[in-house]
């Protein structure tokens, strides 16, 4: 099992929206940076647990847990020129971008920005790097049960 963090913009998709959809499952659409689509392509698998991260927002965070349930497929947002997500060179016969399906695991309180960069334990974490703008990043085991355990009080929990 691989961890992540997944970025999205509260004006697309917050976590109180995923909580108000029936099966609590969504497509991670939208994603536009090579090295996200394929840690999406390459390496994200069904089952692999993700933070779900707030961002370009007042108050950016880690508002919540999901688990991906469906593996990489093209995202209908690039052949829509209605989209604010449309890419004109993309096409049906070769997709350019990619989406996966999350499904709600537990929303959490939210873990600002601020509070995550103040913990000596995550000073390595690559959502926290300078300059880093990606949509989708790793996250390693043990940052994974520093947030989980010691920030959300999490410590055991199955995730189920």
């Amino acid at each position: 099992m691989r961890y992540w963090l997944m970025k999205s913009e509260p004006a697309d998709c917050a976590i109180d929206d995923l909580v108000a959809l029936p099966n609590h499952t969504v497509g991670w659409f939208g994603v536009r940076n090579y090295q996200a689509r394929n840690f999406m392509r390459d390496l994200m698998q069904v089952g692999d647990l993700a933070f779900f991260y707030h961002s370009s927002c007042p108050h950016p965070g880690i508002a919540g847990v999901v688990r991906i349930c469906r593996k990489a497929y093209p995202d209908p947002t690039q052949f829509d020129p209605a989209s604010r997500y449309y890419d004109s060179k993309s096409q049906p016969e070769a997709p350019r971008w990619l989406q996966v399906d999350v499904k709600l695991v537990r929303k959490t309180r939210l873990l600002e920005l601020a509070e995550l960069r103040a913990a000596p334990e995550l000073a390595n974490m690559r959502v926290l790097a300078r300059g880093n703008r990606l949509s989708i990043t790793p996250v390693t085991l043990d940052e994974w049960r520093f947030i989980t355990g010691t920030m959300m009080g999490l410590e055991g929990h199955e995730f189920q």
